[in-house]
């Protein structure tokens, strides 16, 4: 009877060979992993990419939109007003007039008008802002007798536009005797709601906790208003403030109405006697356009960054 021969050494070999396969399925196992993970990321890297690319395109669009009424402005500024009609309205120039712009300056006596619309821009926007920090302060920290109902009257009076108040403002300036005046033109604007709202929101991010500090600390209304509240809402102010200036420095239907002398003209009205008075010579009127708008433009690229940051804050919170 044969009899099955042993070998002592056989497990071991078995085992080192089962072991030997399970290390190769791992290495094969771990290999392919990396390469998934190393096809992940490309693939990562490739839709970021193509996403950057995307964004970059529509705001090139959104940049076209924009700056294509500004090089429209600047076209027909320059262009001579009859050869660019006759040529059928190109995107080019036809028979630049580069003197166009002196010519309008002192056609309608842009210097004047506009250190008339300098002064008063900047008396409407220091009593609005004045005004409105105080009055934003009053609803945002102080207790009274019908706090929210007052509030909510003052927030109501942005649904009024200009046109319901004009006749009784008009009417009411003549009778005091400020047509043709400094008075006349400033004074109906000396404070505005919408800058009562936006400092209020402002100022209601301010912890009550700080209040309360400074009140042990002795801190007056005023004290804390302008040495505190005021510099932890400088944002909001600068949004602000960019937005009278813009709105006092457009004004175009009260000057209208509050001014009947030539020599009390704003730029708005001076653009109007530019473009209604020499018909034959349009560009002169985009001309001037493009000199009123540069305070403006110069204005917008210096107070960028206070208006993004003052009109976000507490947009996000935590």
């Amino acid at each position: 009877m044969a009899t099955e021969s042993t070998n002592p050494d056989q497990p071991v070999i078995k085992a080192s060979q089962a072991g030997g396969a399970k290390t190769g399925a791992d290495a094969r196992v771990s290999g392919a992993a990396a390469a998934d993970g190393t096809t992940i990321k490309r693939d990562s890297r490739v839709l970021r990419g193509v996403k950057a690319t995307g964004w970059h395109l529509l705001l090139l669009m959104l940049s076209v939109l924009v700056l294509f009424p500004i090089y429209m402005l600047l076209l027909k500024a320059i262009s001579a007003p009859l050869a660019y009609l006759a040529a059928g309205q190109p995107l080019t120039l036809v028979n630049p007039e580069w003197d166009v712009f002196a010519r309008a300056w002192n056609g309608a006596d842009l210097s004047s008008a506009m250190a008339l619309s300098a002064l008063v821009t900047l008396l409407i926007v220091a009593a609005q802002l004045l005004t409105s920090v105080l009055g934003a302060y009053a609803f945002a920290f102080l207790e009274f007798p019908f706090k929210k109902l007052m509030f909510v009257l003052v927030v109501a009076t942005l649904l009024l536009p200009i046109e319901v108040t004009l006749i009784a403002n008009i009417r009411t300036i003549r009778d005091l005797g400020w047509l043709n005046s400094v008075p006349g033109l400033t004074l109906p604007f000396v404070a505005t709601a919408f800058g009562i709202f936006l400092i209020r929101q402002g100022f209601l991010g301010i912890p009550k906790d700080l209040r309360d500090a400074a009140t042990l600390d002795g801190y007056s209304h005023m004290r804390f208003l302008f040495r505190v509240a005021v510099p932890l809402s400088k944002p909001v102010i600068g949004s602000f403030l960019v937005i009278s200036f813009l709105g006092a420095w457009n004004q175009y239907v009260w000057p209208r109405n509050a001014t009947d002398s030539r020599s009390w003209q704003t730029a708005q009205i001076a653009l109007r006697t530019l473009a209604t008075e020499r018909i034959d010579e349009l560009n002169l009127a985009y001309a001037g356009a493009v000199i009123v708008a540069i305070p403006l433009i110069l204005l917008l690229i210096f107070f960028q960054r206070q208006m993004v940051r003052g009109l976000t804050a507490g947009a996000v919170k935590g």
